[in-house]
């Protein structure tokens, strides 16, 4: 009481100790409370950390957990187990690619322009997240009959995109625009990966120009037809 504390000092006694400070929290503490959607990509973060670090075999849920700053029990709220939190970053780095390729082919109608636009967009995926990149196409899990059956999934999504173009275009049959389609997927997937080792020593819009080039020389050998 304020009074007492006063009374305390006139009679020469002891002042009253001060309130505490309220401690801080330390990064090793538990991070507070979040909404379900914020703490779901918070956890996906720290999952993506753990996994590209240390591979899917190597990576624990104790250290994704202490990564994120939260509790097992928490984690599991949200992902029952390894294998489910791996799948759902998985699911969300190809859904993400998937929509950015669609919408670098449907940008324009100029094929010229179209080829450079697919091979930009890729590139500036990988630069923009390069651990996301490792995560879908490097991981020692990519021979899992699950893993690899959504990677068929995206590479079908893009090359069948890519083949319809080139079908309506060139009146080539389907199954040759289909293989011209997975040819170019596989272009931007493979110089892309290779980029990546170059460590910054080879710019990315020079990079990715280079492979549009390349592939537009190639597919612009097959004419339209009017």
């Amino acid at each position: 009481m304020v009074h007492e504390a006063r009374a305390d000092r006139a009679s020469g006694g002891e002042p009253a100790a001060p309130e505490p400070a309220a401690p801080q929290r330390t990064a090793g503490q538990r991070s507070a409370r979040l909404p379900r959607d914020e703490r779901r990509a918070q956890l996906l973060a720290a999952a993506q950390e753990v996994f590209v670090a240390n591979g899917y075999h190597g990576a624990a849920m104790d250290e994704i957990a202490e990564t994120a700053h939260v509790s097992k029990p928490v984690l599991y709220q949200h992902f029952p187990s390894k294998r489910e939190l791996y799948l759902a970053l998985l699911d969300s780095h190809l859904a993400s690619l998937t929509d950015l390729m669609l919408g670098a082919l449907s940008s324009t109608d100029d094929n010229d322009e179209r080829v450079q636009a697919v091979m930009r967009a890729y590139y500036r995926f990988i630069a923009s997240d390069d651990q996301a990149h490792r995560l879908v196409f490097e991981s020692d899990l990519i021979n899992d009959p699950d893993v690899s059956s959504r990677l068929e999934t995206f590479n079908k999504t893009f090359a069948d995109a890519v083949a319809r173009v080139i079908a309506e275009d060139t009146k080539l049959p389907h199954l040759e625009a289909q293989l011209l389609g997975r040819g170019l997927a596989g272009m931007a997937q493979v110089s892309a990966r290779y980029w990546l080792e170059t460590d910054g020593n080879l710019d990315l819009d020079v990079a990715s120009d280079l492979i549009y080039r390349l592939a537009w020389r190639g597919i612009s050998r097959f004419p339209k037809e009017s």
